[in-house]
């Protein structure tokens, strides 16, 4: 599956997509390969109790994940997947 990556996590993930084989279907599960993948990504997107920090936002199909079942969202190989950053503004 393919992962957009943006702002500061294409520096931790070395580029603007990422290949990734999840070892299921579902977001959690390619967010828990990323961070295998890049351990420091885990900080960026997570709280400690590994829920989506505030204004980390994941679209699967151009549809922002919260609107359907978080983290539990199933995906397949074939959707768009995308994965932004909080941003700062100013």
């Amino acid at each position: 599956m393919q992962v957009k990556v943006f702002a500061n996590l294409r520096q931790i993930c070395g580029g603007v997509t990422v290949e990734v084989r999840p070892d299921g279907n579902m977001v959690i599960d390619v967010l828990n390969k990323m961070i295998d993948m890049y351990p420091d990504l885990k900080e960026e997107i997570f709280t400690e109790e590994k829920e989506l920090k505030p204004f980390v936002h994941v679209y699967v199909n151009g549809k922002n994940i919260i609107h359907d079942e978080g983290l539990q969202t199933k995906v397949k190989d074939t959707d768009q997947f995308a994965l932004f950053p909080p941003v700062a503004g100013g």
